[in-house]
């Protein structure tokens, strides 16, 4: 089993930060093996970001992304981007709030910016909302091994808020993936 995810949008969105703690969570509390890279552009903000996770249960020798199983754009820069990376059946998930041109039909389309914003008041955490889907939709981690890596990364000040983050982001993982089921019949 090989599995292949990339995180991708702007600099100062938290992808490298949460490729980190989906790492770690699959590596360190489910005991898979486990690389994580990470490439952005020379600008600190505004820039290109991404983070790729590659996760198997046997030794990973290439540790890049190549044929993706799992896509998460932050922007619209990166899906025009990484779309055609992305395996026949694999998943993508946008932030709706920020990517309105979708070159598919199957998406999963959570507004994880506009959350953050209107429900917790805070933008910098659409990651963590996101990691919480991508988890929900994908099943590629456990629940209780993202909060712990979730929490070990994320200042103490910020657990509480990163917690409700998580929570709301697994919520729509769950509601996303129930809706787009529903379009597939």
């Amino acid at each position: 089993m090989r599995y292949e995810a990339r995180l991708s949008g702007s600099g100062g969105q938290g992808l490298i930060l949460i490729g980190i703690i989906l790492a770690e969570a699959v590596g360190i509390y489910d005991g898979k093996n486990v690389v994580q890279t990470q490439s952005y552009g020379p600008e600190a903000r505004g820039g290109a970001s991404k983070s790729e996770v590659i996760i198997s249960d046997e030794t990973i020798y290439y540790p890049k992304a190549t044929r993706l199983d799992l896509l998460l754009c932050m922007n619209q820069k990166s899906c025009d981007e990484y779309y055609l990376d992305l395996k026949k059946d694999g998943i993508l998930i946008v932030d709706s709030s920020l990517v309105h041109q979708v070159p598919t039909n199957q998406v999963y389309q959570i507004p994880f910016t506009h959350l953050a914003k209107e429900e917790l008041g805070k933008a910098f955490v659409a990651n963590i909302i996101a990691i919480g889907a991508i988890a929900e939709i994908s099943k590629v981690v456990k629940e209780s091994s993202l909060t712990e890596a979730v929490l070990k990364r994320v200042p103490p000040w910020s657990a509480e808020l990163n917690k409700k983050a998580l929570s709301i982001g697994i919520e729509q993982g769950k509601k996303a993936a129930a809706s787009l089921k529903l379009s597939r019949i």
